[in-house]
């Protein structure tokens, strides 16, 4: 019973317009493709969203172009980690959000 209460309340939660949702984003030497996935993300249309980038330390131009979104509702953290799941559990201390995503630095978003 108690099991199917909570999936209930989360299930009517999901999905509310007025729900903060955050995206984590992991990367590391990702210019080719950053550009693309941080265009998806502020191309949707939910209005409270906040995305945290996760760059382990780039040498290429990948935190250049993260820092060109700023004040967009970004957060950047950027220092050597241990690998992805290192990085991500980096970044769920930012999120503020009550449903936490993750969107790889090669992946975007459908548009909407």
């Amino acid at each position: 019973m108690r099991i199917e209460s909570a999936l209930r309340h989360s299930n009517a939660t999901l999905g509310r317009a007025d729900m903060k949702i955050s995206v984590l984003t992991v990367c590391w030497n990702s210019a080719a493709t950053i550009r693309h996935t941080l265009d998806s993300f502020f191309a949707q249309d939910h209005q409270d969203k906040e995305l945290i980038v996760i760059d382990g330390a780039s040498t290429d131009e990948t935190l250049s172009i993260v820092r060109s979104y700023a004040g967009q509702g970004l957060q950047i953290i950027s220092e050597p980690d241990r690998g992805m799941y290192d990085a991500l559990n980096k970044g769920l201390a930012f999120c503020t959000g009550e449903a936490i995503g993750a969107l790889n630095a090669d992946d975007a978003f459908h548009d909407g």
